[in-house]
C-alpha cells in the first residue's frame, strides 16, 4: 500500500501535483489569498481514495483519466461540471462520476471538503459480464449520478468501509486476498450504484451452459485457489464458461454466489487455522482473518459464529 500527503499554498504547486497524482491538467483561481490545497491519498495498485481540502475557489480543465473517477461531496460545491453533453454541480452528500475514463473534463470546486476515489475500469469486467456476452466488451457506466439516493449512500457507505477499515492499516492492506476483495467490492459497488451495460440476466445458453459438471468444476478451482486473490473472471475463464453462467450455475444449484462460496471455503480455512495455532504463540484472530481476506474483524466473527456456532476468539483459545 501507498500513502501520501501534500500541502500547498502555491497554486503552481498545487498543479504540478495534480497532474502528478490524477491526470495533466490546467488551474486557476481568483481567490486573492489562503489558497491553500491538502490532499491525503491511501492507495493499492488498483484503488486509491483521497481525501482533499481546498480552502479557495479553484477551475479545473482535466485531460482523460483512464480510470474511474468518484468524487464525494462533504463540504462546499463543484460548480459547472462539464464532460461530453453533461453540465451539473454538486453539493454535501452528493456521490457522482466525474467522468467517463477517456474523456476529458471541466469545473469549478468552491471551497470545498470531498473524497476521490479512484479504481482500474478492468476491475468492472472481472465482477459482471459486459452485454456482449462472450465477445470482449468492456463494461461500461452509462450514467454519472447514482440510480437513487439509497444506491448512492450505499457506494459511500462502500468506499468510506475501504478507506477506514482496509487502507487505513497498512498491515491489513498488505495482505493480497483482503486487496482482492476489497477491489472487488468497490466494483461491485459502483456496479450497483450506476446504469451500465453490464448483463445480468442468463441467456439461453448460459442457462445450457450452468449444469452440474460446470458447477464442481467451478467448486474445484475455488477450493485449490482459495488462497490466491481470484476473481469472479478468473474462475469462469478457468471452466470455460461467461461469467453470467457461473454465476447462474451457483444460484441455480446452491442458491449462492461464485464469491459467496469462495469467502465460506476462506472462512473453513481461518477455522482449521484458528484450531491449530497455539495462542501462546502470539497468533491473533486478526492475523489469522487478514490472511484468508477478511478485513473487518466485527464481520469476521459475525460470520464466523454464525457458520461455527462460537467466536473465533474462543476456538483459538480452546
Amino acid at each position: 500500500m501507498d500513502s501520501l500527503v501534500f500541502e500547498s499554498d502555491d497554486l503552481g504547486v498545487t498543479e504540478e501535483f495534480l497532474c502528478h497524482a490524477y491526470a495533466r491538467m490546467r488551474i486557476g483561481s481568483t481567490t486573492p489569498t489562503a489558497r491553500t490545497a491538502r490532499v491525503r491519498r491511501d492507495s493499492t495498485t488498483s484503488i486509491s481514495v483521497d481525501e482533499l481540502d481546498l480552502n479557495f475557489e479553484m477551475s479545473y480543465s482535466v485531460t482523460p483519466l483512464g480510470r474511474i473517477c468518484l468524487c464525494v461531496m462533504h463540504e462546499g460545491s463543484v460548480q459547472d461540471h462539464v464532460f461530453h453533453r453533461v453540465r451539473d454541480s454538486f453539493g454535501p452528500g452528493d456521490t457522482v462520476l466525474f467522468a467517463p475514463p477517456d474523456l476529458p473534463y471541466s469545473g469549478r470546486i468552491c471551497n470545498a471538503r470531498y473524497n476521490i476515489t479512484m479504481l482500474d475500469p478492468a476491475l468492472l469486467d472481472q465482477v459482471a459480464a459486459a452485454s456482449g456476452g462472450r465477445r470482449l466488451e468492456r463494461v461500461r457506466l452509462t450514467g454519472h449520478r447514482p440510480r437513487s439516493q439509497a444506491a448512492g449512500d450505499r457506494l459511500k457507505a462502500t468506499i468510506f468501509y475501504l478507506r477506514d477499515h482496509v487502507l487505513a492499516d497498512p498491515d491489513t492492506a498488505a495482505q493480497p486476498l483482503i486487496v482482492s476483495a476489497s477491489s472487488q467490492l468497490l466494483a461491485a459497488s459502483v456496479l450497483a450504484a450506476f446504469p451500465n451495460t453490464a448483463q445480468t440476466d442468463p441467456t439461453g445458453q448460459d442457462r445450457k451452459d450452468a449444469h452440474p459438471t460446470t458447477l464442481r468444476r467451478a467448486i474445484a478451482y475455488i477450493e485449490d485457489h482459495a488462497d490466491r486473490p481470484i476473481t469472479v473472471a478468473d474462475i469462469a475463464a478457468a471452466v470455460h464458461v461467461t461469467i453470467r453462467t457461473l454465476q447462474y450455475a451457483f444460484r441455480r444449484h446452491l442458491d449462492t454466489t461464485p464469491m459467496a462460496y469462495l469467502r465460506r471455503v476462506r472462512l473453513a480455512h481461518a477455522h482449521r487455522d484458528l484450531l491449530a495455532a497455539d495462542p501462546h504463540s502470539g497468533a491473533t484472530v486478526g492475523d489469522v482473518a487478514a490472511r484468508w481476506g477478511f478485513a473487518h474483524p466485527g464481520r469476521f466473527a459475525a460470520l464466523y459464529r454464525t457458520m461455527y456456532g462460537s467466536s473465533p476468539a474462543e476456538t483459538l483459545r480452546d
